[in-house]
């Protein structure tokens, strides 16, 4: 009997592998279905809930707006800072991770310590600063700050990694030295995408400063936790409509011009 090889296998049947795969995935989300134990009943129950709580967030309270936009400019002042130190902070430890710059060993440190960051979640970082610093936006913005190198150096050193290596090479020819390299070689390809995700971050952070105000650490987040607590929903909904309303002109403005940047 002749045998054929897996790679015969694959090219004599090409739609096998396409359906191994589409099997495996089927079987991977049967599997999470299974553990997350939906029942259906209890769905189908609940919608009369749902329905009675957003009835009660309507109509909005508009007597509260001056303290919704009082909330809403903390929370992007958090935002700002809050971003900015990470993308600073950021920088660096992108660098040492990366595979065509740094040595084997400072990778293995920097990853480390990037898998260790985005692992703490927003949440706990404002809980860990707000009993540092007390209730209030220094809390917020050191927490975003800290969640932000966690996904900001990760995005720089793909930026880095992705830079073309005969520029770099024709650099070296010349008798370029590794700040010249760097400063005209590494940083011209990596500024348009590493700006924009910096502006996808304070997009990001916005909202995530929106939820630390949960844990007391200032912004429009603490505002909107408030009235629920003291299930005033109707100027919760009037938060809610003004943080949708800034955060779309922010994702406009941004995206705008990060087109523009990618264009240069």
């Amino acid at each position: 009997m002749k045998k054929f090889s897996s790679s015969q296998i694959f090219h004599r049947y090409p739609w096998f592998m396409p359906s191994l795969v589409c099997l495996l995935m089927i079987g991977i989300y049967i599997w999470a279905l299974q553990g997350l134990k939906v029942d259906l009943k209890l769905l189908k129950d609940s919608w009369p809930f749902i329905t009675d709580f957003i009835y009660r967030l309507f109509p909005p309270n508009l007597q509260v707006l001056d303290i919704a936009i009082k909330g809403l400019i903390e929370t992007v002042q958090m935002s700002v800072w809050g971003t900015s130190i990470g993308a600073v902070l950021s920088l660096p430890i992108a660098i040492a991770s990366s595979n065509n710059i740094a040595p084997l060993w400072l990778r293995w440190i920097a990853n480390i310590l990037q898998n260790a960051v985005r692992s703490v979640p927003s949440i706990i970082l404002g809980l860990i600063f707000v009993a540092a610093t007390g209730l209030g936006a220094p809390a917020g913005t050191l927490a975003l700050s800290i969640y932000t190198i966690g996904y900001l150096a990760k995005f720089y050193q793909q930026a880095i990694e992705s830079v073309d290596y005969h520029s770099l090479e024709s650099l070296q020819v010349i008798g370029a030295s590794k700040i010249q390299i760097a400063q005209y070689g590494i940083l011209p390809q990596i500024l348009p995408l590493g700006l924009g995700y910096t502006l996808w971050m304070f997009e990001y952070n916005i909202r995530a400063a929106s939820v630390l105000g949960v844990v007391g650490a200032g912004g429009i987040g603490f505002q909107l936790k408030s009235y629920i607590d003291g299930f005033e929903y109707t100027k919760a909904t009037t938060m809610m409509l003004v943080l949708l309303v800034v955060v779309t002109v922010i994702d406009w403005f941004s995206s705008k011009l990060r087109r523009y940047l990618e264009s240069i």
